[in-house]
C-alpha cells in the first residue's frame, strides 16, 4: 500500500517526540508500505514566529509572513529524516516548493492549484521516505505562501490524491473526531466512523480535529481518510461515505467555534445590487463570510447582518466603513464576544423537529439566540461567547450523544 501520513505540531512537539513519529513510519515502512510524511511546525513555533514578527513590525506584509511562517515546517522536516535515518531508514525532507505543490498568489491563505509528483515518485522508487513540508507551497513565481492554519492536513490530503494514496493517515493528538470537544463534555464519545459532510460541517462548525479543505478534497477525490492518535496504537475515525444505516443517529456531533465576530449594518436601501456590493468588496479582501442574515424591508431600507471569524474582524470593519458610505446606509455595529453553537447529522434529513429541539435545549438552559444558520445536515446558532460552553453541553444531553 502507500501510505500518506500527517503528523501534527504536538506530535513532534518535543525531539522525544520526533523519534517516537520516526519510529511509526519506519514501522509501517517495515510492513511492506510506501509512505510519505507531511509534518507540521512543532508544537506552538507557528505562534511564536508571528508574535515574534508583530514585535518587530505592528503591520507585517503578508509576503514576509509567509517566508517566516514556512521555516517553522523546515525545523520539523530535517529533525524528523534525521531521526529516520537513525532508525535505518533512508529519509530525504523535502519543502512545499521541493515537492511541486503549485498554489495561487494569496499569500496566508493560499489555495493548492497542482501537486507535481515527479520528484516523490522518485523519492519513493529509490526506497526513501519523503518527508514534505506541510502547510505551504510556491506559486508560478517561486514565491513562498502558505496554505492557512491546518493547513498541513490539506497538503497530506492533496499529496495522497495526487499518488493516488490507499491510505491517508491524520495523526493527532486526539483519539479520533468525537461528538462534542472532550475538553468540554467529558461524556463525549468517539465516532468509530463519520461521513465526509458531515465532518465536513463539524470543521467547518469549529471541530479543529480536521482542516475543512481536508475533508473537501478527501470527499472530492474519495481518498480514505483515518483520524488517529500519534501517542497510542489505539483505532480512531474513519471517513467514509454515508449509509442508510449510519442515518439511524440523528445528530452525530456538537460543534462550537469561538472565533465569531458579527457585523450589523443598519438601513441598506432596498435596491438590487446592495448584496452584492457589501460581500463583494468582502470577498475581494479574502474575508470570509459565514451566516447572513437580512430583515425584512422597512420604508425602503432593510439590515443585514452577518458573521466573519473574529481574526478578520479589523479588515471587515475597514472594508464595511467603506461601504457603508458607497451604498448611503444609515451605520453599521459590531460584536466580538459572540460564539456559534452547532449540531450535526445526516440522520437530521429525513427527520422533522430537530431545530425545534435545539431551541428547546438552549431556552431550557437559559441560552439566547441571536442568530440562525441551517443546511440540510446543520443547525448553527449564533449566542453570547459567555454561554458557549453551557450550549454545547445542554445540546449534547438532549440529543443522547453521551449515550450514543
Amino acid at each position: 500500500m502507500l501510505i500518506v501520513q500527517k503528523y501534527g505540531g504536538s506530535s513532534v512537539a518535543t525531539p522525544e517526540r520526533v523519534r517516537q513519529v520516526a519510529a511509526r513510519v519506519v514501522a509501517t515502512k517495515r510492513q511492506g508500505h510506501r509512505v510519505v510524511v507531511v509534518v507540521s511546525a512543532m508544537g506552538d513555533t507557528t505562534d511564536h514566529l508571528i508574535e515574534l514578527a508583530h514585535r518587530v513590525s505592528p503591520n507585517p506584509p503578508d509576503r514576509e509572513m509567509d517566508m517566516i511562517m514556512a521555516t517553522g515546517e523546515q525545523v520539523s522536516i530535517a529533525l524528523l529524516a534525521m531521526a529516520i535515518r537513525d532508525l535505518g531508514e533512508e529519509a530525504v525532507s523535502l519543502t512545499g516548493g521541493q515537492v511541486g505543490i503549485l498554489t495561487d498568489e494569496v499569500h496566508t491563505k493560499a489555495r493548492i492549484q497542482k501537486v507535481d509528483t515527479a520528484r516523490l515518485r522518485a523519492e519513493l522508487a529509490a526506497g526513501r521516505i519523503p518527508v514534505v513540508a506541510g502547510f505551504q507551497g510556491v506559486t508560478g513565481d517561486n514565491e513562498i505562501t502558505t496554505l492557512g492554519r491546518g493547513g498541513s492536513d490539506t497538503t497530506a490530503v492533496a499529496l495522497a490524491a495526487a499518488l493516488r494514496a490507499d491510505l491517508c493517515e491524520i495523526y493527532t493528538d486526539v483519539d479520533g473526531v468525537y461528538t462534542a470537544d472532550p475538553r468540554l463534555v467529558p461524556t463525549a464519545r468517539k465516532l468509530p466512523v463519520i461521513s465526509h459532510d458531515e465532518m465536513l460541517e463539524l470543521a467547518c462548525l469549529g471541530a479543529v480535529v480536521l482542516h475543512p479543505r481536508a475533508v473537501e478534497l478527501a470527499k472530492l477525490y474519495r481518498i480514505p481518510l483515518h483520524v488517529r492518535c500519534s501517542f497510542n496504537e489505539n483505532t480512531g475515525t474513519m471517513l467514509k461515505e454515508e449509509t442508510a444505516l449510519e442515518k439511524s443517529l440523528v445528530v452525530t456531533g456538537v460543534a462550537h467555534d469561538l472565533n465569531v465576530a458579527k457585523i450589523g449594518i443598519f438601513d441598506v436601501p432596498d435596491r438590487p445590487g446592495m448584496a452584492r456590493h457589501i460581500f463583494k468588496a468582502l470577498g475581494d479582501e479574502n474575508i470570509n463570510v459565514d451566516m447572513i442574515i437580512q430583515s425584512s424591508t422597512r420604508s425602503g431600507v432593510a439590515d443585514i447582518s452577518f458573521t466573519v471569524g473574529r481574526t478578520d474582524l479589523a479588515r471587515a470593519l475597514a472594508v464595511v466603513e467603506r461601504v457603508v458610505a458607497e451604498i448611503g446606509a444609515r451605520g453599521y455595529t459590531h460584536d466580538d464576544e459572540v460564539a456559534k453553537v452547532s449540531i450535526v447529522g445526516a440522520g437530521m434529513i429525513s427527520k422533522p423537529g430537530v431545530a425545534a429541539l435545539m431551541f428547546e435545549a438552549l431556552a431550557e438552559e437559559g441560552v439566547n439566540i441571536e442568530m440562525i444558520s441551517t443546511s440540510e445536515i446543520k443547525v448553527s446558532c449564533v449566542v453570547r461567547a459567555s454561554e458557549a460552553e453551557r450550549a454545547v453541553r445542554a445540546l449534547h444531553r438532549k440529543f443522547g450523544l453521551d449515550r450514543a
